[in-house]
């Protein structure tokens, strides 16, 4: 993009993400207010950008304080009011993933948003990872045949010392679990690469290593069956020793197998399908260094061209809220078809 645009940001939610929503804004439009409860942290950010800082999301929202798009980066619990709260103030909203933590947020979310008139975005910034675009373009044009079956694997380190660094992470209420936070990214661009409903599901999980450290799993295997006739596996976990190992999709059609791997979807390991010569695929952007770990791919300045083309041009969303529904809802069937006995 050759220039600025005229819309005004506002960031909800100061942490590490909220940073790295900050310095895209910063590079494509006008950060103009930060919030935080932590009111330090939005003092540091704000004076970063030249922002006004709030700690509180109701001082902002009736403040005099003029801005176009509301950014909520906070713990996954609060996406839903908040962005609920922002859409009732006519703000359009980005939401980081998740969506929230349960589908009837959010319908509740897309509703406000109709209400509204207007947008709701949701993060899903590895939808542009190059490989991942090529794969969707052979399944789109059907050169990989009717699709058989999909894996996805999930293999993620998160240490004890990751769960310290906020009160939020590992609780049910706000984290919600490691399909929720680590991994959305990836059960989203399974359903948007198949393009086909999940009509089954079956879940094995446990906690290995992370007792006592979080309220959920660290580990889980599902079995997936879709309307088309495909079935499909995911095999999750946080365990993986040390580092992250590996993000990776592989589809196998009637003719062709393609698999997408490096540690965050960011690589084509492995190609071979009827009559098409092997492409030499650009890799991904380098991940979201945060430090201490590794997150998903760091696509946000083309996700926020994509806001910027929207509201400004009338183009279409990237991940539209009703896909990101999915998302959730499936995460949600995933973790109720668990045997709990």
């Amino acid at each position: 993009m050759n220039s600025k645009s005229s819309l005004r940001f506002a960031i909800i939610g100061c942490g590490k993400i909220g940073r790295r929503h900050a310095q895209h804004i910063h590079k494509y439009a006008t950060l103009s207010a930060v919030c935080d409860t932590d009111m330090l942290k939005a003092e540091k950010l704000g004076s970063e950008y030249g922002a006004i800082c709030f700690d509180s999301l109701s001082l902002l929202l009736n403040s005099d304080v003029i801005f176009d798009v509301a950014v909520i980066s906070t713990p996954n619990g609060i996406h839903a009011e908040q962005t609920i709260a922002c859409l009732r103030k006519h703000k359009h909203v980005v939401c980081e993933k998740p969506m929230a933590l349960n589908a009837s947020d959010c319908r509740a979310m897309i509703a406000a948003a109709e209400k509204s008139g207007k947008q709701l975005f949701v993060v899903k910034q590895n939808r542009y990872n190059p490989p991942v675009v090529e794969l969707k373009n052979l399944i789109d044009k059907n050169l990989l045949g009717k699709i058989n079956s999909v894996q996805l694997n999930c293999f993620w380190n998160r240490t004890a010392s990751y769960y310290k660094e906020d009160s939020w992470r590992g609780t049910k209420s706000l984290d919600g679990g490691v399909l929720f936070t680590q991994f959305s990214h990836f059960i989203d661009l399974l359903l948007w690469l198949m393009n086909d409903e999940v009509v089954e599901v079956k879940s094995m999980t446990d906690n290995f290593q992370h007792d006592g450290e979080i309220e959920f799993e660290d580990t889980g295997v599902v079995m997936l069956r879709f309307e088309g006739g495909s079935i499909g596996s995911i095999h999750f976990t946080i365990n993986s020793y040390r580092k992250n190992m590996e993000g990776s999709i592989t589809v196998f059609g009637e003719k062709g197998t393609v698999k997408i791997g490096g540690e965050y979807l960011n690589k084509i390991v492995y190609q071979e399908i009827e009559g098409v010569a092997l492409a030499s695929i650009q890799n991904g952007a380098i991940s979201n260094d945060y430090g201490t770990y590794q997150g998903s791919m760091s696509n946000h300045g083309l996700f926020y061209e994509n806001v910027i083309d929207v509201l400004e041009h009338g183009g279409t969303i990237t991940t539209n809220a009703a896909e990101a529904m999915k998302t959730v809802d499936l995460i949600e069937r995933i973790y109720a078809s668990v045997d709990k006995s």
